[in-house]
């Protein structure tokens, strides 16, 4: 199956909220973690969202190259091959934009789905997150605005981003940010859908104390209620038609249950990073300790090819991924419900 349609990922979306669930979006920085993605999604059941950052772009076209444009769009190239051959839905996404590299990078993304569209081919991506949040919020808004009728025009959904997500992502530290900037008020979440909603479908990335990075429990003060007061408040003015497609960012080390309360609160995407960073490395350090005599050649020796062949530990990198995308899909409520062949 090939990437999903715009019409399709919008049914993805739908499906998500009204069957208390959301997807894993997993940045990809290579083919083998794209293969990793699909592999977790087809062996669940369970469609998901691919995405690529700025960095993880830059990384993809090489260090002669070194441009995020060029390196997202090889990597999303590779997944509309890659999909084909697997029988599940996949929305490509990229991931935090700030204001200073719009021009940059998310508007040659986006214009480089308008040529396709005019050769008649499919958009390149689904989605694409502008992350504002460093601006005051009506700033924010003139320049989501600005994003969103652009997206509107080519049939691309805009994520955007109002309160900052703590931590540090992808070389872009919020890690001293006031608290308060760490939650999202509920008047800040009624202006967003006041100045958006007319101009199209978007994804809002509203802000509850996530963190990004990983932290162990307890460390992160979470408060999911947030989005709970901010639907109750949007569809109450604008009615039921008004409730937002929510993303939460930063959710490692998440508990079970305050990941199910985002889900019952409006949640269809949640960003899985840092954790499956760690799940491809993990087998490669292990490969390596356990093979290190073969993976060098000491003291004249020849090593053993059969283990710094990187194929060798490269698939169990693929693999790890895979397991901890299962664990995601398990998580959010994801498995066994693809839509794949009913629209």
């Amino acid at each position: 199956m090939p990437i999903a349609s715009p019409s399709q990922y919008a049914a993805m979306l739908d499906a998500a909220q009204a069957g208390g669930y959301a997807y894993p979006a997993i940045n990809v920085t290579s083919l083998m973690t794209i293969n990793g993605a699909l592999k977790a999604f087809a062996d669940n059941k369970s469609d998901g969202i691919i995405q690529v950052s700025t960095g993880g772009g830059q990384f993809a076209s090489g260090l002669n190259v070194a441009d995020a444009v060029i390196g997202s769009i090889v990597l999303a190239e590779a997944a509309h091959r890659l999909a084909e051959e697997h029988d599940v839905l996949i929305a490509l996404h990229t991931d935090h934009c700030q204001p200073g590299k719009v021009d940059s990078f998310l508007r040659p993304l986006i214009a480089e789905t308008a040529k396709r569209r005019a050769a008649g081919q499919p958009n390149l991506f689904q989605s694409h997150m502008l992350d504002a949040s460093e601006l005051p919020l009506k700033e924010n808004m003139e320049l989501s605005i600005d994003l969103l009728k652009l997206c509107a025009e080519n049939e691309i959904i805009l994520e955007v981003e109002a309160g900052v997500v703590g931590g540090e992502e992808d070389g872009v530290d919020h890690s001293d940010q006031p608290a308060e900037k760490l939650y999202t008020s509920t008047e800040d979440m009624l202006y967003v859908h006041e100045q958006l909603s007319p101009l199209g479908r978007f994804l809002f990335a509203a802000t509850f104390g996530n963190v990004h990075g990983s932290y162990k429990p307890g460390a992160v003060k979470l408060r999911p209620e947030i989005l709970k007061e901010g639907q109750e408040a949007v569809t109450a003015k604008y009615g039921a038609e008004a409730e937002f497609d929510l993303v939460f960012h930063g959710g490692s080390g998440t508990s079970e249950a305050q990941l199910r309360q985002t889900l019952d609160y409006g949640v269809v995407k949640m960003n899985i990073d840092t954790d499956t960073q760690y799940a491809f490395s993990r087998p490669v350090v292990d490969h390596i300790m356990k093979n290190y005599d073969g993976m060098l050649k000491i003291e004249g020796e020849v090593g053993n090819k059969k283990v710094y062949d990187p194929r060798s530990y490269l698939k169990k990198a693929e693999e790890g991924v895979a397991n901890r995308l299962t664990q995601a899909c398990n998580d959010l409520l994801s498995t066994g419900k693809s839509i794949h062949g009913t629209v």
